[in-house]
């Protein structure tokens, strides 16, 4: 038996009337798809991770290490125990809630952070090998989790164009759209913008990439033509190297790169030694990542599933433990060596599109995040404004679920409205979340369909009522939580 043979035998392609061939499309189209997340998720976090002795092209370069080596033990569990072609890593909203609630909002060391995402990790997976996890699913409101999505692609929206300056500071409204006549950063990123949009809907595998990159070589290329000056658009350390030294300054930039991540496990351990200093805030920051990965990865997995053709006759995915097994043990390792929560990525969906149904479409994307380190010293060069850009594109697309939401009932609309919009209002993520589980059972009873909400989902309501009483009674300041 040769090894085409070994494959197809190993991963059941004759049972989804599969091929390596178009395996390894689907596998290639998960990746193009969701590989942004190489550039954008050590953008966010390094936003919350400072490190004593490095500057932040180093700690880029270590976030981006970790990020990748997270994403190909999450994938290749994937592929190998659950034989599902899903592609996993650190979640976009996730990093987000990581960074700027829990770190700069709540104040939160990232030490410590990190040292949550662990514990919730290790959380999911005892609850995933029990059975739980699959219980607690069926516990959540519809509504709400149908919402989830919706609401982080608004927060997630929001904070991009701050970022590109297509949304700006106001003192009488709060905010106000950017002048892309007197922006720089604004015109340019306007531009990259409809060009990723373009792309994204002519549906070319790897848009957003190709706009990042158009983005960030437009902004090298405006700043050495001299249209703009030194700092508007270009790191002006960064353009000094390069137009004083050349190609050989290129060279340094390219070849000096931080692998050494290290630091990140240090600062984990770090984080650990510290949970004691606040277990009141430890244990709600970890409550919290284990809320919001627990609604991100059951909305996901359900969808993809569904595109997939996965799911039985009820609506439920079959050994649904499995594939969450892979997000838990992907989330404890990544914490381990320096990211956030790890996830099933929605963008999984592109090369199920290409025909990809088994676990070998998850093991091409694992390889691939493997020969993805080979790009990471270009992460210095590579402008925030121009990443931020995925963030817009993404949270359109995550938009997408309002159309499973049942409006015209009123259970449905104020839950899942609720969810939406206090996201992106609070700047949290959890909020959004917890006004749309409480008012659910409220809005059931009101119309009298009591008998619909389950004891469990008042227990939420309970729960989330004793956590406001027990957060606004202490002195944690103002938790974005």
């Amino acid at each position: 038996m040769g090894v085409t043979e070994t494959i197809a035998d190993y991963f059941g392609f004759d049972e989804y009337d599969t091929n390596l061939s178009t395996e390894a499309v689907a596998g290639l189209t998960t990746f193009l798809a969701m590989s942004y997340i190489i550039v954008v998720n050590p953008m966010i976090l390094a936003e919350a991770i400072q490190i004593d002795g490095y500057d932040q092209t180093q700690t880029l370069q270590m976030i981006a290490v970790a990020t990748i080596l997270a994403s190909i033990v999450a994938t290749i569990v994937m592929a190998f125990w659950a034989d599902r072609p899903f592609g996993l890593a650190p979640g976009m909203g996730l990093n987000a809630f990581f960074a700027f609630t829990v770190v700069l909002g709540l104040g939160v060391p990232w030490e410590v952070a990190l040292a949550a995402v662990f514990v919730e990790g290790i959380i999911f997976i005892a609850l995933t090998a029990v059975g739980a996890r699959r219980y607690i699913i069926e516990l959540f409101p519809e509504p709400v989790k149908f919402a989830v999505g919706a609401g982080i692609g608004v927060f997630l929206l929001f904070l991009g164009l701050q970022e590109i300056e297509l949304v700006v500071a106001d003192p009488e409204t709060l905010v106000y759209l950017g002048n892309v006549a007197t922006s720089p950063v604004a015109a340019l990123s306007l531009v990259g913008l409809v060009l990723t949009f373009i792309l994204y809907a002519r549906g070319i595998r790897g848009g957003i990439v190709l706009g990042i990159l158009f983005t960030a070589i437009s902004g090298w290329l405006l700043t050495l033509l001299g249209f703009v000056a030194p700092g508007e658009l270009t790191p002006e350390d960064e353009y000094n190297q390069i137009t004083n030294e050349g190609l050989s300054g290129i060279a340094e930039m390219i070849t000096t790169v931080q692998y050494d991540f290290t630091p990140l496990i240090y600062g984990f351990v770090d984080g650990l030694g510290m949970i004691t200093d606040e277990p009141l805030v430890f244990a709600l920051v970890v409550f919290t990542f284990f809320f919001v990965d627990f609604f991100d990865t059951a909305g996901t997995l359900i969808g993809v599933s569904q595109i997939g053709g996965f799911l039985d006759e009820e609506g439920n995915l079959p050994e649904m433990e499995r594939p969450l097994m892979a997000d838990a043990v992907g989330t404890t390792v990544g914490a381990m060596i320096g990211t956030s929560t790890v996830t099933t990525f929605i963008e999984s969906s592109a090369g199920l599109e290409e025909g990809g149904r088994t676990g070998f479409t998850a093991l091409v994307v694992a390889g691939l995040f493997a020969l993805s380190l080979l790009v990471v010293p270009l992460m210095g060069a590579i402008p925030q404004y121009a990443t931020y850009i995925a963030l817009v594109v993404v949270g359109i697309i995550m938009l997408q679920g309002v159309a499973d939401i049942d409006w015209s009932d009123p259970a449905w609309l104020i839950s899942s409205g609720l969810t939406i919009t206090i996201m992106p209002l609070t700047a949290s993520i959890a909020n959004g979340l917890a006004a749309g589980i409480m008012s659910y059972p409220l809005i059931k009873t009101a119309v009298g369909e009591r008998a619909d909400v389950s004891l469990g989902q008042w227990a939420l309501v309970v729960a989330f009522i004793v956590y406001y009483i027990a957060y606004f009674a202490t002195d944690a300041g103002m938790l974005a939580f």
